[in-house]
C-alpha cells in the first residue's frame, strides 16, 4: 500500500469519525510528526544517549540523586 492509498484511507476514516478525542489525538500525532527537524534530531540524540547510559549502568541511585539535589539546593 503506497502513501496515496494510505492518505485516502485516512481521509475516509477521519470523515467517519465523530469522537472528538480520537480526532484530537490524530491531530496531535500529525503535528508532532512535523516537528522542526533540528529539534527532532536533538531530542532523538538525547533519548539514544539516555538509553545507552541506562544500558551501561551510568545512572544514579535514588539516594545519590537525592543527595546531589540536596547539595545543589543547599539543604
Amino acid at each position: 500500500m503506497g502513501a496515496i492509498d494510505i492518505k485516502q484511507e485516512l481521509r475516509t476514516l477521519i470523515e467517519k469519525e465523530n469522537d472528538l478525542h480520537v480526532l484530537e489525538a490524530i491531530k496531535t500525532l500529525l503535528i508532532k510528526s512535523s516537528l522542526d527537524p533540528v529539534l527532532k534530531e536533538r531530542l532523538t540524540s538525547r533519548a539514544l544517549k539516555a538509553e545507552e547510559d541506562i544500558r551501561t549502568g551510568n545512572v544514579y541511585t535514588r539516594e545519590e540523586l537525592e543527595k546531589k539535589l540536596d547539595d545543589r539546593l543547599g539543604l
